[in-house]
């Protein structure tokens, strides 16, 4: 990965050095960016100890300082330093052990990356609609909050106007937090945008 010469002052690695670190391919290695403006999901391309290259599935114009979090729940500091073409460029703000970040070792077992977004739904049960809140989304589910007692094993729909309707299963439930699993799986890429874009709607 090579960053800007431009931006290697202030005491932070050169481009040389950028360049001299050895740098690993993580094919499809999917983690989120945590900011202050949301969280993102993308896909790790390539890191070394001091950079990671990043594929996007939007812009992230209004965003410079952020967390990278793997699937494990490890996060890092990052700094962006470059962007173009749906890849951008992150300096560590401390050189990782590569290893150990391949490895995706963190504090929680493997699982898939949500992403927080607290979008309004409409739930439907049994012909009955009612209006619950996404807290966050995954590929395969969602994290809900509803006032209505849901039961382990019921089924639903749900939907809004940026989602399309999901048949869905309660999994988990701890009023009024409930978990959910689809029936149809999400792509990286509609989980990405429908997540940003609800991210988007909540902070108008």
């Amino acid at each position: 990965m090579s960053f800007p010469e431009s931006l290697s002052a202030g005491g932070k690695p050169s481009y040389e050095d950028q360049r001299a670190s050895p740098r690993f391919a993580l094919l499809l290695r999917a983690a989120k960016l945590i900011g202050t403006h949301g969280e993102y999901l993308c896909i790790v391309r390539d890191v070394s100890e001091t950079g990671v290259k990043l594929r996007l599935f939007h812009s992230l114009a209004a965003e410079r300082r952020l967390a990278l979090e793997s699937a494990a729940g490890d996060r890092l500091a990052v700094e962006k330093v470059w962007e173009n073409g749906g890849e951008a460029g992150f300096r560590f703000d401390v050189p990782i052990e590569v290893q150990r970040f391949i490895a995706e070792a963190g504090p929680y077992p493997k699982r898939p990356i949500r992403i927080c977004v607290g979008h309004p739904v409409q739930v439907t049960i049994a012909g009955e609609t009612s209006v619950a809140k996404v807290r966050d989304l995954s590929r395969q589910g969602a994290g809900i909050e509803t006032e209505h007692y849901l039961a382990i094993g019921q089924h639903l729909r749900i939907g809004s106007a940026l989602m399309p309707e999901f048949e869905a299963t309660v999994c988990w439930r701890h009023h009024p937090s409930y978990g959910i699993v689809f029936r149809q799986l999400m792509s990286l890429e509609e989980l990405a945008v429908r997540a940003f874009h609800m991210q988007e709607a909540g902070a108008r």
